[in-house]
């Protein structure tokens, strides 16, 4: 089985580059698209809440809130559709920061769906 220090390596937090790479990420990916992606949710605006970094930097999962839209899963079908533009813009903006552009996931951050439903039930039991 795995020795003590294995299990210490897979259950760790991240580390501070990880969470430093995660908010550079955050705040350009949100910049990108609301400047440059703006075609991207037809209408709809998109609020990057959430980038999870891989411990060796090549992958981000990137959680998205999507307002103003009926369809969440067509805009981000339509999103990840648009993934090398994306990461293309990322590229241009990252790249005296890091050396290797991760290759970005996209996934709906439901949480403000999640809190605005637990309102709603309170409120209807009032």
């Amino acid at each position: 089985m795995f020795a003590e220090k294995d299990i210490y390596y897979f259950c760790r937090m991240e580390s501070k580059r990880q969470e430093r790479i995660s908010k550079l990420l955050l705040k350009d990916l949100g910049m990108i698209f609301q400047t440059e992606m703006q075609h991207l949710a037809k209408g709809a605006m998109i609020t990057v809440t959430k980038v999870n970094i891989s411990p060796d930097l090549t992958l981000a999962k990137v959680y998205l809130s999507l307002f103003a839209t009926k369809d969440k899963d067509a805009a981000l079908k339509n999103i990840r559709k648009h993934t090398s533009e994306i990461r293309g813009s990322l590229g241009n903006k990252i790249r005296h920061q890091l050396r290797i552009v991760p290759a970005l996931n996209f996934y709906i951050d439901d949480s403000l769906d999640y809190i605005e439903n637990i309102d709603n039930l309170l409120k209807d039991e009032d």
